[in-house]
């Protein structure tokens, strides 16, 4: 499995920070790499890859603010990384004298699951337990927080803590609801209502991009329409045998294959990006754009011509969705104390609101103490599907690779493909990895 595909580390926001990070950054501030001084249990060396302009940066800041309060005398030692960085130099890092004592790290089976079962992290199961941080967040948003002895997510013990949620969820152009007298739909009978009737006012109503993930989230989405959990755990987590040709993998390619004909996707969008498909919502285009809340913070200050909300996606009681990236503790860390401690502070109601009022997902408060009327919305969204166990990860997770072989799928589905074809396309690259399990 792997989690270095866009879906699970919200693709705008890694490359936002790869690219703003890497040019308007330092990769270090003091003194950095060796780890000077951090024996005397009074420095905290600490590194993340969050834009400060976001809300994940500011929640940091803030974080390290109250830590260097409450811990008087301790001196905090901030790198600031490109996602990259941290991504291709981590083994290597965490296995020497230079690992830091706590970094924001990448969740999945081929990143935290690879380092925890090569022993680079430590597991922190019990200090989760004693400091309450379970408590904080539902099952399924710890999934990937959570490893077994092989490294693969949902096991028995925390190798990271997760502060933030990420999913997929409905944005919706009001004005364009309104003026084309369309009801905001409540489940998939009303949604196919509502694209029909846009449709037939000349209204392409749904955005979309085949050369990048947002056509293969719909193509997942369409398959958890018809669902179980037990077919995600199937799925994700090979509790069990997945037919590609089975019910939920079919009717998805069908109901895709429908829904081009009859226009409520344009077959033009096969060649474009994620940032294409936002552009089709942000210049009013498009009413419908069904996608992940990375695009929440950008929305609240690029559209200015109309009205939006969001809502959680209403053609299924799961969808797309997990824990965010998380803090890890290498096992090589100095000051692991100091560590628990700022981890602490970043799950504290402080914290954790200041992520909500700028626009994120916090895990552990709810949305009746944040002001920011939107974010309640976007809050209130995860938070239903946090209560109801919906959080189905991401389709390209459970087989390295397997984001390529999803995005060619869906671009030949349309470009006409057949039903049996793009099914056996999904179905090769995810067998074969099973195969090399057993």
């Amino acid at each position: 499995m792997t989690n270095s595909s866009p879906a699970g580390v919200s693709r705008r926001r890694l490359l936002m920070a790869a690219a703003s990070i890497a040019v308007t950054a330092p990769l270090a501030t003091a003194c950095g790499g060796s780890g000077t001084g951090a024996e005397d249990g009074k420095t905290l060396r600490l590194w993340h890859y969050e834009d400060k302009d976001g809300a994940l940066g500011k929640a940091w800041a803030a974080a390290i603010a109250e830590f260097k309060k409450t811990h008087p005398g301790v001196k905090v030692i901030f790198e600031q990384k490109t996602f990259e960085q941290i991504q291709q130099n981590a083994s290597m890092i965490l296995n020497s004298d230079s690992a830091p004592d706590v970094l924001e790290y990448n969740k999945g089976n081929a990143t935290t699951g690879l380092l925890a079962k090569q022993g680079l992290l430590t597991d922190l199961t019990s200090v989760v337990e004693e400091r309450g941080w379970d408590k904080k967040m539902s099952k399924s948003a710890s999934v990937t927080a959570r490893y077994d002895a092989d490294g693969e997510m949902g096991g028995d013990k925390w190798y990271g803590v997760p502060n933030y949620g990420e999913f997929v969820l409905a944005y919706y152009n009001d004005d364009l609801f309104k003026k084309y007298d369309v009801t905001k739909p409540t489940d998939f009978a009303s949604l196919e209502t509502a694209l029909a009737k846009f449709k037939k006012a000349g209204v392409t109503p749904l955005a979309n991009a085949g050369n990048d993930y947002p056509a293969s989230h719909w193509l997942y989405l369409l398959a958890l329409a018809k669902a179980s959990r037990t077919w995600v755990d199937d799925y994700q987590l090979y509790k069990g045998k997945v037919d590609f040709h089975g019910p939920e993998w079919t009717w998805a390619v069908k109901k895709y294959e429908e829904w081009l004909s009859k226009g409520y996707f344009d077959k033009k969008d096969v060649g474009l990006k994620g940032a294409d498909m936002s552009e089709q919502f942000v210049s009013g285009k498009r009413p419908i754009m069904v996608s992940g809340n990375w695009w929440f913070g950008g929305f609240t200050t690029d559209i200015k011509d109309f009205t939006w909300s969001v809502a959680p996606y209403p053609g299924a009681k799961m969808t797309l969705g997990s824990g965010g990236n998380q803090w890890v503790i290498p096992t090589k860390a100095k000051n692991k104390k100091l560590a628990e401690d700022f981890i602490g502070i970043t799950m504290s109601d402080k914290i954790q609101k200041l992520i909500g009022e700028n626009g994120n997902v916090p895990l552990a408060v709810k949305s009746d103490q944040i002001t920011n009327a939107r974010s309640k919305q976007l809050i209130d969204a995860f938070d239903q599907y946090q209560k109801s166990n919906g959080l189905a990860f991401y389709p390209d997770w459970p087989v390295p690779g397997y984001y390529d072989a999803l995005v060619a799928a869906t671009q030949n589905l349309m470009n006409g493909a057949s039903t049996d074809s793009v099914l056996d396309e999904l179905a090769a690259p995810y067998e074969k990895y099973l195969s090399t399990r057993r």
